[in-house]
This record gives C-alpha cells, structure tokens and sequence, in this order.
C-alpha cells in the first residue's frame, strides 16, 4: 500500500483506483445451528458488535460466547451468554466492553454444544497509525451472481474494515429484476415474491447470510455499514418509495418491517433508548490517519424524488430546462438529511478536525458528484428499438443529453440545494477536503466535488456493485456503445474523472 498525501490523491484522480475484478467461484453451506455464519461490525476504540444467528430452535435459548486474543481462543478476554428466541428471529448480539484499541480478536458462539466458526474482528485504532486497509463495497444482489467479490475481500490481508454502502440486499421477488439470470444459475430470491412483512424480509437477510462467501467476509473483518434503497424497497423518501404500491399496504408498516429484520440480522449496534431505529448514522475515528462519517440518506428527511416523465413535455428548450433545474429540481428546502443527522455531521467533523485527522471520510449510499448527460444523439449513440418510455434507454438519455440534464432525481444531482447546504455545513465545519465514499449507481467513479462556485470541496470514489451490473450494459447498449457512454460521461463533465459501468467488484 502506498501512503500519499491528498494534493497528490486529487491530482492522481485521472487514473484509476484500486479494484478487484473477480472470477466466480461456487460453494454451498453447511447445515448447523450455525448455518448463517458469523459476522461483526460498528467498532469502537473499546468495542464491537458480535453477531450471529442459530437455526433449528422452536423456543427461546441462551447461546453462549466467547471472546479471546489468539485464534485457538486459549487467552479469554470476555465471554458470556445471550438468550434469543423468536421474537428476534433467534440473532444473537452482543456487544463486549473494555477492549483495547486497535487491537485483533477472535470470537465464536456455541449453542447446544455445538460451537461456531471462529470469526476475527478488530476495535479501533488511536493515536499515530501510518496506513490501514478499507474495502469498498455495495449492491450484492443475490439474483445476479456470486459473491466472489466478499471472498476477496476477506482474503486480502492489507483489508482491515469493511465498508458497506447500502444495498445490502434487494427486495424484488423470483421474477423481478434479475430474475433470469437467477434461474438460470440457481440463485433464485426467497421468499418468490416481493418481501413486504417482517417474515419476508428475514427470510431475504437469511437467504444473503446463508451464502458462503458471504459468511466468509462476515468472520473476517468487521463490517461497518449504512443503508440506502434496496434493503426497504427501490427509491424510498420520508413518505413513501417508488417500489411501494398501495395494494402492498401500508408503507409506514412495511418500512418499519424492513428496518426491523435489518437490526436483528446485521451486525450493527441497537438505537440507543429515545432514538428513532431510522435514525442510522455513526462517526469513526481510526487514529489520527482518518475518520469516517456515514449518512442516513432515505428515510428521515429525504423529499420526494422528481419524476423526470412528468416534465417531457414542459422542458422542451434549454432556457426551460435551465428553470426546471431551478424552480423544480433545486427548490429551496427538498431536503435529504435531517436536523439531527446535521448536528451529528456538523458535531463529528468538527471533533475529527480538532483531533487531528489527517482524512475527513463520508460513507454516503448514493452519489455526490454533478453528472450530466452528454449529446449522445450528436455522438451518433442509439440502442435499437429503444422506447421514449422507457428510463436508462438511449430515447431517455437523449432527451436529458439534449438538455444536459442530471442522468438520476434519486441521486444528489437531484437535490442541488441539499447538496450545497451539505457542502456548506463541512466547510463550516473546517473540511473542505472530503473523501466520499460512495455506492449504488453500479458503476466505478473517480470525481472531484465541486459547490455551485466552482470551489473544490473534495473528492469522490465510488464502487460498483459487488454484482448488479452497470446500467449501459445492463439496459441494452452494446459494448461499444457502453464504452464510448463512459468516454463521454468522463469528458462532458468537469468533476469526472474517470468511469467504468463494465464490471462488479469493490474498491480498495
């Protein structure tokens, strides 16, 4: 690994980050009162989550625990037992007090004398650190592939903490997006249809945790992870998502649902007594080389995202589409982050700064950097038989290309005014040299981040899918086509540097 400073890390932006690119592998679990693995997470200097699950119990039952310095578990640190049952779908978690920072661990879980995997997890660390591993990763969609990507990552000795953004798991059912594929290589979703209730989004966790590569980045570094769309349901805002219907209920009760099974499945601590559980955001310190703030982005303030079909009709010139940007996209107050989560934001940067952090990191789900659609109509740029209908086609990319319109209203390109206000609040906060780290557009990026002044705030990296795949391809453009897409991405927009929608992995 090499140690470089930030002037050198935005001037090396033009070339590429470190990624994997990964060849499938194919394994099956075990069956055992362990079968879903274990996992650990959202560390501190003296803590971490533990986490497992144990199958097979009809009532409630007391698991026990043990926490140790060395892998054969011989210098015993903590242990103790956990009693679960139903009513949290049998996960265990715990959390294990007055550990050493920066520290390796190990742990495992026994549950009628049979004993678990033995997982390694790390706390913290503080003071001087002069390097440390972070792996990037987001949308692992079961549907549409293998998780050779997290066995990677757990093989990789210089990764110490894992950072998932968000799409940790999908909600469509067995014929939804991705379906084929799915059949075609046996991961099919369950249950088949799409998860609604708390029964159904525990079965969605447990199918994930079930896959072996999976378990096998679980128990080999800690994960820290936020959430974005798909682990509720596709493109949520605070009252509602646009893959929530009204003959699928009530949406307060289903997203209540999803937020439910994700505490009890992930290793991430609980809401602390008189919090909201929506409330999901955390602050990271790793010694004086960085801290990592992550963001809460979908359900405590986000408004409603804008329907780019509702205005086809109405932008049909550049100075109109310059007003919808103005009066419709960047409408003062659409909001994306709450009162609370900006007096954390504000709160924690400024405590990383008076610390002495060299690195301010934000874990973000969806993505900063402005990104235009470039002429793809003069670019000579057709899928064949595209419909005008039809979002992610050439007749859809065309249209926003002729306007240099924002390529996706569910990202920060569309809420302007909340990007600026976010952009503010850090310099006010005395960063003004931010790493973003960011996930969901299935896509790699590296950007610079630029405010409405044109005055560089920080940079961008972000990950593709661990493996949903990139739009270009995954919508019908051939291969030339979905090259010379990224080629023009890249050179129509100043704060791009460079963009690939060609492969699944994660940045390193």
């Amino acid at each position: 690994m090499v140690t470089i400073s930030r002037r050198q890390f935005s001037q090396g932006l033009a070339s590429l980050p470190f990624i994997q690119i990964i060849s499938p592998s194919f394994a099956s679990g075990a069956e055992s009162p362990f079968r879903h693995g274990v996992a650990s997470g959202d560390p501190r200097h003296d803590s971490v989550v533990l986490w497992t699950r144990v199958s097979g119990m009809n009532d409630g039952v007391r698991v026990g625990w043990v926490l140790a310095n060395d892998p054969e578990l011989t210098q015993v640190v903590s242990r103790g037992e956990f009693r679960t049952g139903p009513e949290r779908d049998f996960t265990v978690k715990v959390v294990p007090q007055g550990l050493t920072a920066g520290v390796d661990y190990y742990y495992r879980f026994i549950c009628d004398g049979v004993h678990s995997d033995t997982g390694r997890t790390r706390t913290l660390p503080q003071g001087d650190v002069s390097q440390l591993g972070l792996a990037l990763a987001s949308c692992s969609n079961y549907a549409f592939g293998f998780f050779n990507a997290y066995r990677a990552i757990a093989l990789d000795p210089d990764i110490s903490f894992v950072l998932h953004t968000g799409d940790y798991l999908y909600e469509y059912g067995a014929k939804g997006w991705g379906g084929e594929i799915a059949a075609s290589i046996g991961r099919v979703h369950q249950p088949g249809h799409e998860i609604i209730s708390l029964a159904d989004y525990r079965i969605r966790h447990s199918q994930y945790k079930a896959d072996t590569d999976s378990q096998l980045m679980h128990r080999s570094h800690p994960l820290i992870a936020l959430w974005d769309d798909h682990e509720s349901a596709n493109n949520p805002w605070y009252g509602g998502a646009q893959n929530h219907q009204p003959d699928e209920g009530d949406w307060q009760e289903r997203r209540a649902a999803s937020v439910q099974a994700y505490y009890e499945w992930m290793p991430v601590r609980d809401p602390q007594e008189g919090s909201s559980a929506l409330d999901f955001w955390r602050h990271y310190e790793f010694g004086k080389l960085f801290s990592l703030t992550t963001l809460e982005t979908r359900h405590t303030a986000r408004a409603r995202q804008i329907d780019y079909s509702d205005y086809l009709a109405t932008v049909n010139s550049p100075a109109a589409a310059r007003r919808f940007e103005a009066e419709v996209l960047g409408a003062p107050g659409r909001e994306m982050l709450s009162a609370k989560m900006k007096e954390f934001l504000s709160d924690s940067l400024r405590r990383s700064v008076v610390t002495g952090c060299q690195w301010h990191l934000v874990g973000n789900a969806i993505p900063m950097a402005k990104t235009r659609v470039p002429d793809i109509t003069a670019a000579g740029i057709r899928m064949p038989g595209a419909s005008d209908a039809v979002p992610g086609t050439s007749a859809d990319l065309a249209w926003k290309g002729q306007f240099n319109l924002p390529i996706y209203p569910d990202t920060w390109d569309g809420y302007p005014w909340a990007r600026e206000a976010f952009y503010e609040l850090c310099a006010e906060a005395g960063c003004e040299d931010l790493v973003v780290l960011t996930g969901d557009s299935h896509s790699f990026w590296a950007n610079l981040l630029t405010n409405n002044a044109g005055k560089s705030v920080g940079v961008e990296i972000g990950t593709a899918g661990i493996t949903s795949p990139g739009d270009f391809l995954e919508s019908g453009f051939d291969v030339l086509s979905a090259a010379r897409l990224d080629e023009l991405m890249a050179t129509h927009n100043p704060d791009i540097r460079w963009t690939s929608n060609f492969h699944q992995g994660f940045v390193k």
